[in-house]
């Protein structure tokens, strides 16, 4: 059986797989509060949420729910939150945590990831648009800026590690190369899965000591608005279904436990009862070096999330190799 857990580079430890909130619109929010409590139940301990999936009240009723009937206390529980892109200004990150902590009924985050590098103009909703209807970018801000103001979340006891989201390398860098720089990131979440495996910044992140955590590890075709439809199935890829079958394994479960031998944190997504509980069920059996090479050459540098509405951002992170 693998560790549970991965060591961050300030001391704290990470659950190696965590539950995704994230829903697109279609879903209704009540059933936001019924997938994490479900999550709870068969032994998810890293929730991963953020303010822009409009959830946290939901999701955060039900951890307060789990924690009230016994199942969990706060201390078993490892939350990721996420800032938001309009709140990139630095005298709005710390308020930004306070409101996502009031309304999750938190006293702190364990993780807390700036979302994104592009930053929004403030106010106008979560994606303010022009007359047009292209978003508002706002190109001032300075990421080592905001870097700062996490900072000052992690002194203040707000959040218990920090880090970044969708980061790449020069980014990261920038990050790393900040003069005073007080605490390094401790993690990188991005899109990471078979057909875009990240090897590349996977390996620099570890000669940083910087983990990477993994989201839309099992694919992703739920956002009509984010993600090519035409993209290919995942789970329908015949390689992971013959190693599945060599296991008595799903799809699902290989594309999990090919991220977590790799030392990715994998993040999955399923509002299914059925299928939350069988996401969490990659601890029974070991891939061998052999299927992590066959898995490692199905790549196909496939994106699903690449967000062009965003592209015109000088800080767009997709315009680099990794």
């Amino acid at each position: 059986m693998a560790a549970i857990s991965f060591l961050m580079n300030d001391g704290n430890r990470i659950p190696v797989i965590g539950f995704g909130t994230y829903a697109p619109e279609y879903i209704p929010l009540s059933e936001s509060e019924q997938a994490t409590e479900v999550a709870i139940e068969v032994g998810f301990r890293h929730i991963d949420g953020a303010h822009l999936y409009s959830n946290e009240k939901e999701v955060g009723r039900a951890i307060q729910k789990k924690i009230a009937d016994g199942t969990v206390k706060r201390e078993d529980l490892f939350y990721t939150g996420k800032l938001w892109s309009t709140f990139h200004k630095p005298e709005m990150v710390e308020p930004n945590v306070r409101q996502s902590l009031e309304t999750l009924q938190l006293d702190y985050m364990d993780l807390f990831l700036i979302h994104w590098p592009f930053s929004l103009q403030a106010g106008g909703g979560l994606i303010p648009m022009d007359g047009n209807g292209q978003p508002l970018l706002d190109t001032t801000t300075d990421l080592c800026v905001i870097w700062e103001a996490m900072e000052k979340c992690k002194d203040a006891g707000l959040v218990k590690s920090i880090g970044v989201s969708n980061f790449n390398r020069r980014q990261l860098e920038l990050i790393l190369n900040k003069p005073g720089l007080k605490y390094k990131p401790a993690v990188n979440q991005v899109e990471c899965h078979p057909y875009l495996n990240q090897s590349k910044l996977l390996e620099y992140c570890r000669s940083k000591d910087i983990l990477l955590a993994g989201y839309s590890i099992l694919g992703s075709h739920r956002h009509k608005d984010w993600v090519n439809q035409s993209s290919p199935v995942l789970l329908e890829d015949p390689v992971l279904a013959e190693i599945g079958k060599k296991y008595g394994k799903s799809p699902a479960h290989i594309a999990i436990r090919y991220q977590i031998q790799r030392g990715v944190v994998a993040v999955s997504k399923s509002y299914t009862p059925a299928r939350i509980k069988e996401n969490f069920k990659v601890f029974d059996f070991e891939l061998t070096p052999e299927d992590m090479k066959t898995i490692d050459g199905i790549d196909r540098n496939l994106r699903y999330v690449d967000l062009p509405l965003f592209g015109a951002h000088p800080e767009f992170p997709f315009k680099d190799e990794y």
